[in-house]
């Protein structure tokens, strides 16, 4: 049999009305054991004189006969006695009565404090359960509106929200948080889903490509062997940028995982390696590579650095200046890459880190928009920042700052 399954709200109900309860009981016998303390003992009533205890004269204590009672009275009243015992009777007998009286009179007490303290407390733990059930309805309110939004919340619907009011206690900031977390989960799922829009439609261009050339020839009844080599060449132009841009697509989304391979690399090697590699076509090289040893994974540094020498070589004027610096600071390393180039608005440079986004049509055959999105997510995923900074007169400056070797490294995803 499966045990009763009690609701929060229920449980906090009993829990009000369990301490309500003890609190009571508690203050009861408190009271009790004060008033008692209070209240005339036996012994105290019974003290005589020189703090002896009365007793009747003959060690009896049943209640003396009805003559005797009324003789006691005509002596205690003042008459004179028939002689001195029967004073001294009369006058044990009073004190003796005093006692009686003095004990039924606290016991009586005792007994009503008890029993009407008993049932002030039934009456007043019932009104607490009741008070304590609308009390905790009350208080679980706001968990019920963050039941209800995360029960709204689904990928295709992130607008629901909290917007919790009242004091800011420790309910409000949990509905705050959890607007927060919809609106980051917002903003993510939006930018997943025009990610997905931009990479189709970059993907379509060389397919497009590709069928076009493969249906002209395929048009021909005769093709040449010229118009076959042509038709090759663009197909293999657009497979190239095909390959390029699922390559960028892998790398992106390697690093959402987090950074697998952490060993020691120096960024000075690897930004000599890439400048080995890369043509500057008519561009000038100026290098200040200072020893910059860090940790992570060298193939990402070596992407990172090989997509902002390139983009200073492609977006730069004929016989301009490509300057490629690493450099030690603060317990940081950094890379600085800078190029002459078009003037570029200041509003500007935080989109070009956006996936698919450049300064011109994003229809030009100038790239696929990744590359600093990458640049951008490797310096992420290897705890650095990436900053970029338009230079006056025309070009970029952008520069990475990751964590030196000494510097503790991002954990493995």
């Amino acid at each position: 049999m499966r045990r009763p399954r009690f609701t929060v709200r229920v449980r906090l109900t009993l829990l009000y009305t369990v301490l309500f309860a003890a609190c009571g009981t508690a203050l009861i016998a408190i009271t009790y054991g004060l008033l008692a303390a209070n209240l005339p003992g036996i012994d105290d009533l019974a003290a005589g004189d020189n703090g002896r205890v009365s007793t009747p004269v003959d060690g009896r204590r049943d209640v003396p006969p009805a003559e005797f009672i009324e003789a006691c009275k005509r002596i205690l009243n003042g008459e004179p006695a028939a002689d001195y015992n029967q004073r001294v009777k009369c006058q044990k007998a009073y004190e003796e009565g005093i006692i009686v009286g003095a004990r039924t009179q606290r016991d009586a007490t005792l007994d009503s404090l008890l029993w009407q303290s008993g049932l002030s407390l039934g009456a007043t733990t019932l009104l607490a359960a009741v008070a304590g059930w609308f009390v905790a309805g009350r208080v679980l309110r706001p968990v019920h509106r963050l039941t209800a939004a995360a029960r709204a919340a689904s990928e295709h619907n992130l607008s629901a929200r909290v917007a919790l009011g009242g004091p800011r206690d420790e309910l409000r900031e949990l509905a705050d948080t959890f607007d927060r977390m919809l609106d980051r989960l917002q903003r993510s799922f939006d930018g997943q889903r025009q990610f997905i829009a931009n990479a189709s439609h970059e993907l379509r261009t060389p397919l497009t490509v590709m069928r076009a050339s493969v249906d002209v020839v395929l048009a021909k009844p005769h093709a040449t062997e010229a118009e076959l080599l042509r038709m090759a060449r663009d197909v293999r132009t657009a497979v190239d940028q095909a390959q390029t841009l699922i390559e960028a697509l892998l790398t992106l989304a390697r690093n959402d995982r987090g950074l697998v391979v952490s060993e020691p690399t120096d960024l000075a090697t690897v930004a000599e390696d890439v400048l080995d590699g890369t043509d500057l076509r008519d561009r000038r090289a100026r290098v200040s590579l200072d020893p910059a040893p860090t940790t992570g994974d060298p193939v990402l540094l070596e992407r990172l650095t090989a997509n902002l020498v390139d983009n200073a070589v492609r977006y730069n004027v004929a016989g301009g200046e490509v300057r490629l610096a690493t450099s030690v600071a603060d317990g940081h390393v950094r890379l600085e890459v800078s190029n002459h180039g078009p003037v570029v608005a200041a509003e500007a440079v935080g989109a070009l880190f956006q996936p698919f986004r450049r300064l011109h049509d994003r229809m030009g055959t100038d790239g696929f928009g990744l590359g600093l999105a990458i640049v951008a997510s490797i310096a992420q995923v290897h705890g650095g920042t990436v900053v970029a900074a338009p230079i006056p007169e025309g070009g970029l400056h952008v520069t990475v700052t990751l964590p030196g070797a000494a510097s503790p490294g991002p954990s493995p995803a």
